[in-house]
């Protein structure tokens, strides 16, 4: 019964979230799901975002979070258009969330959304919110035995940012060990060294974003 239960509450959100990316692809967006646990520095990630392609693209984001409204207002103060979504105790973002958020953006005049989804390793990695790209951060500071216990998130994305790789000298994280594990699940995703404080790869980072948005609208043409 409970398994039938989650069949239904599954295939529900499938069918919102083609019906969002058919939106997308409409207007020409790209839509990138950025997820990560807690701390690992999603807010701080999408601001690098919005400073190194400010000019370059057209960008909203998407807020996701259990409670509060500090990330979207962070976003707000650069001028950047942000929709907070509040879940109320939920571990995760849901199609149907996205499709309301996507009601109060102008989708004509946007080139990339980022979705800064609910800190979390294991829900939102199985839940399809029509995006056209997933990115993840894993961060020094959690150790580098992630991709083992959450192997799921590290197979579903097409990027990983490696995030706070200026504390590898003070942290005991075994950056060979975890490019290994990761290409051993996910070969095809990009692995991107990242800092936020300092700003290190924020370059590469911007640039697969250009690139990612780039293909959508090539799509939309083909």
């Amino acid at each position: 019964m409970k398994i039938e239960v989650k069949k239904n509450i599954m295939a529900t959100n499938a069918s919102v979230a083609i019906k969002n990316r058919e939106l997308l692809l409409e207007h020409g967006i790209c839509m990138v799901n950025l997820m990560a646990s807690p701390g690992a520095g999603k807010t701080s990630t999408i601001v690098k975002a919005i400073e190194g392609t400010r000019g370059l693209l057209n960008l909203a984001v998407i807020e996701g979070d259990i409670a509060s409204e500090i990330d979207s207002l962070t976003i707000e103060s650069m001028d950047i258009p942000a929709i907070q979504i509040n879940t109320g105790g939920s571990c995760h973002l849901t199609a149907a969330m996205i499709a309301s958020a996507l009601d109060h953006l102008d989708l004509d005049a946007l080139d990339l959304i980022i979705i800064e989804n609910v800190g979390n390793l294991v829900c939102p990695a199985e839940f399809d919110l029509g995006e056209t790209a997933r990115m993840m951060i894993a961060s020094v500071a959690e150790g580098h035995d992630k991709p083992y216990k959450y192997p799921l998130i590290f197979r579903e994305v097409d990027a990983i940012l490696i995030n706070k790789i200026d504390l590898l000298p003070h942290c005991d994280f075994d950056l060979a060990q975890f490019r290994q594990v990761v290409q051993s699940l996910n070969p095809s995703a990009s692995l991107i060294e990242l800092s936020c404080k300092d700003g290190y790869g924020s370059d590469e980072m911007c640039d697969w974003l250009r690139e990612t948005a780039s293909r959508n609208r090539a799509d939309l043409r083909s």
